[in-house]
């Protein structure tokens, strides 16, 4: 029927703007197509304003009536195109930053360059979004937070997070040798949108150690904790690969290493499907072979 997959689009959006960019239509154009469906269906699909779009009861009912059906046939479509020469169309991932920058990057950087007709939407998100019912192709998440019913592909190496603060910082206040010492020093925090914290986790020989960290600083980006490290305000728990070339030439020094176990690095997941599209199936592929080079399961 005329006007399903617009009307897909919107709802996926919520927004007639959005959705016509992605459709390469006109807002009016767009709203003309969904006012032509309601009138076949004989129902009003959206609540609109002149600031908010909403689904009505009806629209949320046929939505979740129809969806199976399109993606189906969305799942087909990019199947059969992925027959061609070489794989094409738009390869959409959800994860949490570090993750992306860390790992998932170096791997599509690669992938793109050798596959021109795939473009990338990366989006960096640190809730636990549902990739199937937001739009996207995978996600990239750690092993504990995976689903069960997914498929879910390593991205490379074990990481590990590392305590780190300046020269200064440690000449005025000493250096911990036991993470119980961290509650003498300035930690920085690492907190989440919705407020909720971080706790700095060590592991030695079997004992497992959490401590809140209480300090000058909270933020929900790394980067600015690394800046305020190295101006000695205090200590920052950071993605060892933030810190390194700080470490290399000395701005930063880490300590407790012996507390700071590898753990497993990200995943990149994604649903069982009996049709995968050509640019994802690709870039699965090609994070299984560099994976296979390097020996990582």
């Amino acid at each position: 029927m005329r006007g399903l997959p617009e009307f897909a689009v919107v709802v996926r959006h919520l927004n007639f703007r959005r959705a016509a960019a992605e459709l390469s239509m006109s807002s009016a154009a767009l709203s003309e197509r969904i006012r032509e469906l309601e009138g076949r269906l004989g129902v009003r699909l959206f609540n609109r304003t002149t600031r908010s779009v909403a689904l009505t009861d009806a629209g949320r009912q046929f939505y979740d009536t129809i969806s199976p059906a399109l993606a189906s046939i969305g799942e087909a479509i990019a199947a059969v195109g992925s027959f061609g020469s070489s794989p094409s169309g738009t390869l959409r991932i959800n994860g949490p930053r570090p993750a992306l920058l860390y790992r998932l990057a170096p791997l599509l950087m690669a992938f793109l360059e050798t596959h021109p007709g795939v473009r990338a939407e990366i989006v960096a998100d640190e809730g636990f979004t549902d990739i199937v019912a937001a739009g996207f192709d995978a996600g990239v998440r750690y092993g504990e937070s995976l689903d069960q019913d997914m498929i879910a592909v390593s991205l490379g190496a074990p990481q590990r997070f590392v305590v780190v603060g300046s020269p200064g910082y440690f000449a005025a206040h000493g250096r911990p040798s036991h993470p119980s010492e961290l509650k003498a020093h300035g930690c920085f925090a690492q907190v989440f949108p919705r407020g909720n914290q971080m706790a700095w986790t060590f592991e030695k020989a079997g004992d497992e150690i959490s401590v809140l960290p209480r300090g000058p600083l909270a933020s929900t980006d790394a980067s600015i904790q690394l800046q305020a490290a190295c101006a000695g305000l205090g200590l920052a728990f950071l993605f060892e690969e933030l810190c390194a070339a700080e470490i290399a030439t000395g701005r930063l020094v880490s300590v407790l290493d012996d507390w700071s176990p590898l753990f497993p690095g990200p995943y990149l997941y994604y649903p069982e499907r009996r049709l995968m599209a050509g640019a994802l199936r690709a870039f699965v592929d090609f994070v299984k072979q560099r994976a296979s080079s390097r020996g990582i399961a």
